[in-house]
Parts: structure tokens; C-alpha cells; sequence
């Protein structure tokens, strides 16, 4: 079956057209092996094989003749999807409308709306996703989504990217040892999206198309406010470059396929040769500094070194060897 609904044989029709072929282009219907009822349908109803009732036989059809008749048939389905299409605008123009003057939901005046309920600033969001176009940008301070909404997640952010939308977005440093995270991130990045960690807290926020912004606008998080004003939203945008740059790029699809463990003694190793305290890699991470020590003490076994400074020094050396 191809993208356009057009049933091509299958090797067992290929095979069969090709016997025809092989003993003069005609077989009698006595002489159809049995189980292959279905074969030779798949073959009439292509037209690559036509009856003679009178002869009782079928006879092999010339296949550019196929060709051009279904050639002919998907150019003429094409253009009448393309007049469907230029109508469309104007056979949805009374819903556009209605849309576009319905009342707002907790709308206030002004270029900020105030939307309250979690899901109703769902539903204003995806309204949002929906409708977008060039990019979005979201600081995510906690872990991974809730696991039902993951594959939509994937899909829409997937399809987006394919027909050329930007996704970035920045998660804490904490995200890198949470699993779920991980594999959300793993799959979105694969899908062609970009996340990076920030070594320092955030506050969610997500941006579209540099149009709207949608802060928190409760300490519960039972209100987001979605933020139309354009300078406000440009000065947003801006936080975000800035958080972006001071970020650090992960290869997830290698961290989702390692241990979380792994993962995390890699990461202490790594701030640990470049010289960051022990207070200083807890911070950075989100871990406690008693879980840190933990990591500390399996690397300066794994390094025979006495002393931090030592440990610190010879890790250096091998990430430079």
C-alpha cells in the first residue's frame, strides 16, 4: 500500500505476473495453482491481469498502460485536494470568527491574562502548541511529565521539528539523575529537540513563537499568567538566551542508556577535576554533600589518591591524556 491508498502487488503477485509472462502472457483460469484466489485478485483489481470469459483465460496487461491510468487517476484526486484546500479558510470562516471573538475564560484586560486552574491552563496551552509556528523555548524545573502525556509529547514536538519549528529547552542540573527525565529527554532530543541543564534553580516558563510567555502567577502554581505584552515577552526571551548560554549541552541518549549511578559519579568526577569543592559539586548537582562524599571516596579507590587535592589533580590528568 503506498502513501496515496494504491494497493501494489505484493511478491507473491509479482511472482505470479511474471510466470504469466514466462509462458506467453496468458494463463487459462483451470490452470491458477489453488491458494492463489487472492494473488490474481490483487492483479485484476491493479488491472496488471484482464479476463477473457470467453476463453476462460486472463491475460498479462502492459504496465505503463497501469501506470498511466493510475498516474492520470492520483493527478486528478491531487488537484481536487488542493481546490478542497483553498476553500477551506473560507468553509471554516464563520468558526474562525466564533473563535477568535469568544470571551476568554479568567481574562483580564490588559496584555496579560491571568488563567487559574491546572486545567484550564492546560488547555490554554496546548491551544498554544497547536497553533505554533517558528519556536519555543521553556525553562523546566521539574522532572519528567506525567508518563500518559509522554508520547503525545514526543509526537507533537517530533512532528513539529520535522517541518523545520525550533525546540530548546533547560532543565536543572538535578534532571540528568532523575530516570524518567532522562528518557523523555533521550527521545525528544532524538526527535531533533535541544535540552540543556542549568547549574543554578529556575522558574518554569515557556515561550511561543516569542509572542506569549506563561509564567507562574501563584506560588501553588494554580495560576500561570500568559504574558502578550512584546516587550515584556522580548525581555523574557533574552533571560532565556542568557540561561541558555550558561547551560550545558548533554548527550542524553548516552546517559538514558547508562545508570543513573554511573551517571552521577561521572558528573562529580568531572566538576571534581576542575576543581570545584566538595559544597561546590552538591550544590551544582542538588545532592547532598554526604551523597557527594559517597562519590568522593569510590574515586579516590578507583585513583589510589590520599588526598582531594591529589585526586583532583591526577582526574585532570586523565581527562587530558
Amino acid at each position: 500500500m503506498t502513501d496515496h491508498g494504491i494497493a501494489l502487488p505484493d511478491d507473491d503477485a509479482r511472482a505470479l505476473y511474471r510466470a504469466i509472462l514466462r509462458d506467453g502472457g496468458r494463463i487459462r483460469i483451470a490452470d491458477i495453482p489453488d491458494g492463489q484466489a487472492e494473488t490474481v485478485q490483487s492483479l485484476l483489481d491493479l488491472g496488471l491481469l484482464k479476463p477473457y470469459i470467453s476463453t476462460g483465460s486472463l491475460s498479462a496487461i502492459n504496465p505503463r498502460s497501469v501506470t498511466a491510468r493510475i498516474g492520470a487517476d492520483l493527478r486528478a484526486a491531487g488537484t481536487r485536494l488542493l481546490l478542497q484546500a483553498d476553500q477551506l479558510p473560507d468553509l471554516l470562516g464563520d468558526l474562525t470568527d466564533a473563535y477568535d471573538t469568544a470571551p476568554r475564560r479568567h481574562d483580564q484586560t490588559g496584555a496579560t491574562r491571568i488563567i487559574e486552574g491546572a486545567e484550564n491552563i492546560r488547555h490554554q496551552i496546548t491551544q498554544l502548541s497547536q497553533e505554533l509556528r517558528h519556536e519555543a523555548l521553556s525553562l523546566q524545573p521539574g522532572g519528567a511529565r506525567p508518563a500518559d502525556a509522554v508520547d503525545d509529547i514526543v509526537a507533537h514536538a517530533g512532528g513539529f521539528v520535522a517541518v523545520g519549528g525550533s525546540v530548546r529547552t533547560i532543565y536543572e542540573s538535578s534532571a540528568r539523575f532523575d530516570a524518567p527525565t532522562v528518557q523523555l529527554a533521550a527521545r525528544l532530543t532524538d526527535s531533533g529537540c535541544h535540552i540543556r541543564v542549568a547549574p543554578f534553580a529556575l522558574t518554569k516558563m515557556m515561550i511561543f513563537d516569542r509572542t506569549v510567555a506563561i509564567i507562574p502567577a501563584s506560588a501553588d502554581h494554580n495560576a500561570a499568567a500568559f504574558v502578550e505584552d512584546p516587550a515584556t515577552v522580548a525581555f523574557l526571551a533574552e533571560v532565556f538566551e542568557r540561561f541558555w548560554q550558561l547551560s550545558e549541552g548533554i548527550n542524553w541518549s548516552a546517559l538514558a542508556a547508562g545508570s543513573t549511578d554511573s551517571a552521577v559519579h561521572e558528573q562529580v568526577g568531572r566538576l571534581l577535576a576542575q576543581g570545584l569543592t566538595q559544597r561546590s559539586i552538591a550544590s551544582r548537582l542538588g545532592l547532598s554533600e554526604r551523597t557527594v562524599a559517597g562519590h568522593i571516596a569510590r574515586l579516590r579507590e578507583l585513583y589510589d589518591a590520599e588526598t582531594l587535592f591529589q585526586l583532583g589533580w591526577q582526574m585532570r590528568g586523565a581527562r587530558d591524556a
